[in-house]
């Protein structure tokens, strides 16, 4: 697996967690979907959800590591305060992801995150199902599994109808573009997939920065490590029915996005990893505006891309989703890009919205 001690625990602890959520779950009310006020518009692509059982995990996790508690709007995250905040913002769907804490892991062995991941998923999948139109799923796989991922690939697209797969910017010491990975994102491309990934703070570096935390600048800089990762290892050129997402803005790329150019044109493969050229493979990337959305990031996302290739995303419950609503709105884009980030794009790119 490539992880170190930390990364094992009780399979007992583990399966008695699972058969606990798992009957909670089976005792959830089919509630139906709440009304829909006519001011609800917004399609948030990035909105997480926390089953029982990975929020028991990961808070055992971070005692083990001596790393504190739990943010209590996580630790007591419940299906309603979800629908709540999105009723709130003016959020009509929103599409569930598991943030990359550190996804499936938690010092879980293969089979246990094999587990982990289809519990969630199931989790996830019965919220699309009791609320019609208001949810959609990236299914989370149990990377860096390579065969627990693949067979959680087909459950997750052929029974649960998922609408992408979520997955981290790195796992452990490795980015998407090692080769290990290559039978995954063949598949993926294969089902023509929406890969979702979210970002987070590698072996090496998560504790680089006495007393800052790693989402403050680890989680944006490794977003810019994954796409390169990609992009140098030609997996965008190769993976070309693949359509990839980004959060937060793809994190420090929009100011990278040069560079990484200049130096990459040096390559004697570069014709092959970026047939058109690195800025061309950059802007056929899909980006969210998950705590990005405010006019200084804004700014240079919106010069590496056109407003089409970027999805509204809020990062709930870390982010409050009208904060974000009214960053978006302060940017000066025209009514028809605004709709386009809003909720368009995201149609277009997920066929759930636009049925």
């Amino acid at each position: 697996m490539g992880h170190d001690h930390r990364y094992v625990i009780s399979r007992r602890r583990t399966l008695t967690a699972f058969a606990a959520t798992a009957a909670a779950v089976a005792l959830w009310p089919r509630c139906g979907s709440r009304a829909q006020p006519a001011t609800r518009r917004l399609v948030d692509t990035h909105h997480h959800y926390y089953p029982r059982e990975i929020v028991t995990a990961w808070q055992e996790y971070m005692s083990r590591n001596s790393q504190g508690r739990l943010q209590p709007n996580v630790a007591n995250w419940m299906p309603a305060s979800s629908l709540d905040e999105m009723d709130k913002g003016g959020v009509a769907t929103s599409i569930l992801s598991l943030a990359s804490i550190p996804g499936v892991w938690f010092g879980l062995d293969a089979e246990g995150m094999r587990r982990m991941s289809r519990l969630c998923n199931e989790f996830a999948a019965k919220m699309v199902q009791d609320h019609p139109g208001r949810y959609g799923l990236f299914a989370s796989l149990p990377m860096p599994d390579v065969d627990g991922s693949l067979a959680e690939i087909e459950y997750a697209f052929d029974t649960l109808r998922a609408d992408g797969i979520n997955l981290s910017t790195s796992f452990g010491d490795k980015w998407p573009g090692d080769p290990a990975y290559k039978p995954v994102f063949a598949e993926l491309n294969r089902r023509r997939a929406v890969v979702f990934f979210h970002p987070y703070a590698p072996n090496c570096c998560g504790g680089l920065n006495s007393g800052v935390s790693p989402g403050v600048l680890e989680f944006p800089y490794d977003s810019g490590r994954a796409i390169t990762s990609l992009l140098l290892s030609g997996s965008l050129a190769r993976l070309r029915d693949i359509r990839w997402l980004f959060s937060h803005g793809g994190g420090v790329m929009p100011m990278l996005a040069g560079r990484v150019a200049y130096f990459a044109g040096a390559r004697k493969d570069i014709a092959e990893i970026a047939p058109d050229g690195v800025l061309a493979e950059l802007q056929r990337l899909y980006y969210d505006t998950a705590n990005a959305a405010w006019p200084t990031s804004m700014a240079g996302l919106l010069k590496m891309v056109p407003p089409s290739q970027i999805v509204f995303g809020t990062d709930f419950p870390y982010v409050p989703t009208t904060l974000q609503v009214d960053a978006l709105e302060k940017n000066g884009l025209s009514a028809e890009a605004l709709a386009a980030i809003q909720r368009d794009n995201a149609a277009r790119l997920i066929p759930r919205l636009s049925a």
